[in-house]
């Protein structure tokens, strides 16, 4: 699997460069969530633009929105290219979508179009904090003055405390603009039902309109580095390997626990996220915690451990969701150890190989001296006095025992009542 992670990105990026050609218009679709691996697909697309130098990027933009993190990343991607971007909003483009629209150079909406609606949620779906707020405000503002807009309607479009009735946005609702108005406020340059129109508006009609769209590994790596679906990926591979604990051998948990830690890895190695220094860490780390199965002490394994958590961390673009994730899968992971052993009783198998479980008993044969069972019921004459130890003699037999617990005088009689191993316990008798 390592092997095959390594390869594909490699694989990805040759196939991709040798499909363009140079000049031309270069139509990039912008659908679906704004989120990391859209930043990583759009990078390469803006690269490949640049490299065979065209004349202009159209970001064909269909989104409800997605995360402010990736947005930013993506839209100084915009800013720092010197190609001639034109955002065409041929559905919607709401919230993060809104924000990148505002940093294209000019922007053209389709008739059944909106724009705005950008507040700030977080990922339960409740508005985010006053801090986070006011820094999306300020990067709102910020795009519409760098394109030479009017920052008040993109102000209104995150802070629903502004009041613009005219356009359906009074107090306490955030302002979403139509074709018409997009227009009327200088944020769109015209309303174009077909790309086609779009291209002749901007007298680029005739150029060779270079389509752009995800690789099927880019689609996998957008799905996979997904916020929401990271804590998922690493809840099954923590889950699935503590199963394989309690299974003998090697079956479908530990699987299942393996493929979700490859895909995670694959994911953010073609995102871009994750480098070979990150698998490095996982190879040394699970290195380590295997040797920890054979080398006591316990300071292997930690050491595993921690280089295992740092390969995750460095893996992924933010290292606070990053800690979230794994410290979810953990929960997930400890929920998992206690149903199994409280619910369903089982032990881990895995600690069968470092536990001595035979042992060397009477019964299966094994003993360790002589024990002298056939002692038992004989007379003996103690030699000397029993102190409760001493010395009895057994039919010329000299054998060294301990009284009952009474004092035992020497040349008195005595029966061997208990043989335990080399510990023969006698009681004084007046029988011969």
């Amino acid at each position: 699997m390592l092997s095959t992670v390594l390869f594909v990105p490699a694989l990805m990026t040759v196939a991709s460069a040798a499909t363009y050609t140079a000049n031309g218009v270069y139509h990039i679709p912008i659908h679906e969530e704004v989120e990391k691996g859209l930043y990583a697909f759009l990078q390469r697309a803006f690269k490949e633009a640049e490299e065979n130098q065209a004349d202009a990027i159209i970001l064909d933009i269909n989104t409800p929105g997605g995360f402010t993190s990736a947005a930013g990343q993506i839209a100084m991607l915009m800013e720092r290219t010197d190609i001639r971007t034109i955002a065409y909003i041929n559905k919607d483009a709401l919230s993060a979508g809104a924000f990148l629209a505002l940093h294209a150079d000019e922007i053209y909406m389709a008739p059944n179009a909106t724009m705005g609606a950008a507040a700030v949620i977080d990922q339960s779906g409740n508005a985010a904090d006053k801090k986070a707020q006011s820094a999306w405000l300020k990067q709102m503002k910020a795009a519409a003055e760098s394109s030479g807009r009017n920052p008040k309607y993109a102000m209104a479009m995150a802070d629903a405390t502004m009041h613009l009735p005219k356009y359906g946005a009074p107090k306490g609702e955030l302002l979403t603009l139509s074709p018409s108005e997009a227009l009327e406020v200088g944020y769109s340059q015209g309303t174009m039902a077909t790309l086609g129109d779009v291209l002749k508006a901007t007298k680029l009609d005739g150029r060779e309109i270079i389509e752009v769209t995800p690789t099927f590994f880019e689609n996998v790596a957008r799905f996979i580095t997904n916020p929401v679906i990271v804590p998922i990926l690493l809840s099954i591979a923590s889950l699935g390997l503590v199963l394989e604990l309690y299974s003998p051998g090697f079956g479908v948990p530990g699987t299942m626990g393996v493929t979700a830690i490859g895909l995670f890895f694959f994911g953010h190695l073609v995102a871009g996220f994750a480098g070979y220094e990150s698998l490095l860490l996982l190879v040394l780390g699970i290195a380590l915690i295997g040797a920890e199965f054979f080398i006591p002490g316990g300071i292997i394994g930690m050491i595993g451990t921690v280089m295992v958590i740092a390969s995750l961390l460095t893996a992924g673009e933010d290292v606070t969701h990053m800690m979230l994730s794994i410290v979810v899968a953990g929960i997930v992971a400890i929920i998992g150890m206690v149903v199994i052993m409280k619910v369903f009783g089982k032990k881990l198998s895995m600690l069968n190989r470092l536990v001595l479980k035979d042992a060397t008993t009477t019964e299966d044969g094994y003993v360790s001296n002589v024990n002298r069972i056939d002692l038992i019921g004989r007379i003996g004459k103690t030699e000397t006095p029993l102190r409760p130890a001493g010395v009895v003699n057994i039919q010329d037999e000299r054998l060294d025992v301990v009284s009952e617990g009474a004092y035992v005088d020497a040349n008195e009689l005595v029966e061997v009542i208990k043989v335990e191993g080399s510990r023969i316990v006698v009681r004084k008798t007046k029988e011969a």
